[in-house]
This record gives C-alpha cells, sequence and structure tokens, in this order.
C-alpha cells in the first residue's frame, strides 16, 4: 500500500472515531471530544487519591473540615437536583465524592479530581476567609469534575502525540531530528503554546462560570468570587505568568468575567429547593 492510499484510511479512521466520540459539556453545550474512557480515570484518579492521603498531612481542623464536608453536600444535592428538573443526564451520577484537608499553610490550591474527589489545602483558607469565598473555590473546582475536564484532556493529549508520531513518521523523522537538534521538545512546546494552553484556559473560563452556576444553585453568594481573585491578585504582589504561557487566564480577565456573569447567573440559577 502506497504512503497517500495509508493516510487517507488512518484520515478517515481517525475522523470516524473522532465524531463518534464529540458530546457537550453540562450546561454550557460547548462541543467536546472524549475518547478516554471515564470509568478508567475515575478509577486511577481514585488510587492517586489514597496515596495522596497517606502521603501528605490531613489537617486537624475538624470545624472547617466540617464546612468543607456541608458546603460539598450541598452542592452534590443541588447539581444533582437541577440535571434531574431539567430532565438532563446526571453527569454526577457515578461520583463517589470524598473530601479532605491538606495541612498546607504554603499552598494555595485546591482540586477536584474525576470522580468527585476534592482536596482543599489550608493555605488557601487565608483567600477565601469565608463559606461563600469558599464555595466558590469549591464550585470552581468541581465544575472541572462535572464538565469532565480530565476526561477531555486526557483525550486531547492521546490525539495530539498520535497524530505527532504520524507526521514523524512520514515526514522521514524530521520532527525527532528538530528535537535533537534544539536539545528540546520543540514540538511538544509549540503544540501547548498554540493548542493545549490555549484549551486549558477555555476550560479555567468554563469552570470559572459553571462553578458560580452551582454555587447560587446551593445557596451561596457568588458576589464573593470576584472578592477572592481581588485578593489572590495582592497574596501574588501583582506578579503573574503571561497568559498566553499560563493554563489558566490571567487575575484581571477572571474578574471581568465574573463581574459581566454575576448578575445573570444570580437571576437565572436561584437556589434550588430539594
Amino acid at each position: 500500500m502506497n504512503r497517500r492510499k495509508f493516510l487517507s484510511y488512518v484520515g478517515c479512521s481517525c475522523c470516524g472515531f473522532i465524531l463518534n466520540s464529540c458530546s457537550t459539556a453540562p450546561i454550557t453545550e460547548r462541543k467536546q471530544l472524549k475518547i478516554v474512557s471515564e470509568a478508567k480515570l475515575n478509577a486511577q484518579a481514585a488510587k492517586i487519591y489514597e496515596k495522596i492521603k497517606q502521603k501528605e498531612k490531613m489537617s486537624g481542623d475538624l470545624k472547617t473540615l466540617n464546612d468543607i464536608k456541608n458546603i460539598g453536600k450541598s452542592m452534590e444535592n443541588s447539581i444533582g437536583e437541577y440535571f434531574y428538573k431539567s430532565d438532563l443526564n446526571d453527569p454526577t451520577a457515578n461520583f463517589e465524592w470524598e473530601y479532605i484537608l491538606i495541612d498546607n499553610k504554603k499552598v494555595r490550591n485546591a482540586w477536584c479530581m474525576p470522580g468527585g474527589k476534592i482536596a482543599i489545602y489550608t493555605g488557601i483558607l487565608d483567600v477565601t476567609k469565608n463559606k461563600d469565598g469558599l464555595a466558590a473555590v469549591m464550585g470552581h473546582e468541581i465544575a472541572h469534575a462535572v464538565a469532565k475536564h480530565s476526561v477531555e484532556r486526557a483525550s486531547r493529549g492521546a490525539i495530539v502525540n498520535t497524530g505527532t508520531q504520524l507526521i514523524d513518521i512520514f515526514t522521514g523523522g524530521k520532527l525527532s531530528q528538530v528535537n535533537r537538534t534544539t536539545g528540546m521538545n520543540t514540538i511538544g512546546l509549540l503544540s501547548q503554546l498554540g493548542l493545549m494552553n490555549p484549551f486549558n484556559r477555555k476550560q479555567e473560563s468554563e469552570a470559572d462560570y459553571l462553578g458560580m452556576i452551582f454555587s447560587s444553585l446551593s445557596g451561596f453568594d457568588i458576589r464573593e468570587t470576584a472578592k477572592i481573585w481581588e485578593r489572590m491578585k495582592k497574596y501574588n504582589k501583582g506578579k503573574s505568568t503571561p497568559e498566553f504561557l499560563s493554563t489558566h487566564p490571567s487575575a484581571d480577565n477572571r474578574i471581568k468575567k465574573i463581574n459581566e456573569w454575576t448578575n445573570q447567573i444570580i437571576l437565572n440559577y436561584p437556589p434550588i429547593k430539594i
């Protein structure tokens, strides 16, 4: 079989596979590509979560941990109820929710793994300040899991890697030669800046939006969200990575969008009655 015919077969097969794997993000209805098994990713995440629980120091602040669990439970219920009342498939139906508070004041962060495994670092409590602020952070992280962003990223990564390998084969190893000559993964870097970083920023913005919706549905004051990013800017002393080099939007851009969304979300997604 000649090279052109082989490429046409590969291209057709990939296109068919991609078309069959398209779906949309909940609420925003943004088109998504998901070719990696969500169940497999959730299982892997659960194993990693257990290792993190063993490795990291858990906080003894039971009051804050209970606040985290109560906020999480409110969001679990309101998210499930929203999709039920909207007659939509609940993207959290197979989640096994769990919450931990990691004792590390140097880390101002939180995350939610696929399947609802959530961690809050004590360092971010100086930024959240109150329950509404904590709900804003948790809503954002939960939104990543609800929108299946990890599945989407893994799928795009698989496509990029496969595409790069195919191009390298059919250019006689030209890409590999560039990498050897420059001493760095030039193609990977260009891919990151030109494809993955802008895509990741889109996911982050979507998580901001969905997180505000989930917080509002759960009865929290989402006007605190913009204040969190103002406080985060102060903690970072105005220093940040240029947006095109970052996987996250700049703080100023986030605050601008959050302020634009706030009134509309308060009106359209009031606290849900369960």
